[in-house]
């Protein structure tokens, strides 16, 4: 896929409200939920959605001591395909050459919290504005080659005050864990990123990303494009149920 394509892919997905990072599939389809009227002769009639009632842990950090918190503790990719990794080269990263894009639910183990100065005008601004200075944390990837080499990722920034956005790009908790219901059939083809027939929008969101761009209809029933890392598909939805797969223009 061409820059411009993936950058209006990423645009499209997540967008930026005072500098940070919203990723809203999830509030937004509960804001829709609870602004939308639901006519019903008895409560058993209503059928709700297990994921609904899962629980993300929020931190709301707003300081570097706060982001320091995670320090010795592992966190996992939520805001995946959208933010790049650097190789952390003690407390410093090469803007201008990074590792690579952070993918759904990879695991980081969380080693320091530090700052950087990035340029203004690159790449690396693109999700996470500079502010005076960005806020990064190093990190090491077990399920990396070699796992003890420590990365490091952009989280926020300080601008006057420290705008932290941990709480839309990570789990605290295992995602295996917080939806452990799915099975093990549907994780395991969530942990090859192989997004499959049947699966709903949620989990196809935990397989490939959330960089995507639907095509009308309503959630459960419409077409999206998700950007897959580059590697772009058209997925179709029925009754929220996936019912076709098919690689779209890049």
């Amino acid at each position: 896929m061409d820059s411009g394509a993936k950058a209006m892919l990423g645009m499209t997905a997540v967008v930026l409200v005072a500098g940070a990072i919203y990723v809203g599939i999830d509030q937004h389809r509960r804001k829709v939920e609870q602004e939308t009227p639901v006519e019903t002769t008895s409560t058993s009639s209503v059928k709700m959605d297990p994921d609904d009632n899962v629980y993300l842990k929020k931190k709301h950090p707003d300081s570097l001591a706060d982001e320091r918190e995670l320090i010795g503790h592992t966190v996992w990719i939520s805001a995946g395909g959208q933010l790049d990794y650097y190789k952390d080269t003690g407390k410093h990263v090469d803007y201008a050459h990074p590792a690579g894009t952070l993918l759904q639910n990879e695991p980081l183990e969380v080693k320091e919290v530090f700052e950087e100065v990035p340029p203004k005008n690159s790449k690396a601004v693109f999700r996470i504005p500079a502010g005076k200075r960005h806020v990064l944390i190093g990190f090491t990837m077990p399920k990396a080659a070699d796992p003890k080499t420590t990365y490091a990722m952009v989280v926020g920034n300080f601008d006057s005050v420290y705008n932290i956005y941990s709480d839309d790009l990570f789990f605290y908790d295992d995602p295996h864990k917080l939806y452990d219901y799915w099975g093990p059939t549907v994780w395991a083809h969530i942990d090859k990123h192989e997004p499959t027939l049947g699966m709903t929008e949620r989990e196809v969101m935990m397989c490939v990303g959330q960089v995507q761009v639907p095509h009308g209809g309503t959630y459960g029933n419409r077409s999206i494009t998700y950007d897959n890392n580059g590697h772009p598909l058209d997925i179709d939805f029925e009754n929220n149920k996936v019912i076709k797969i098919t690689p779209a223009a890049s």
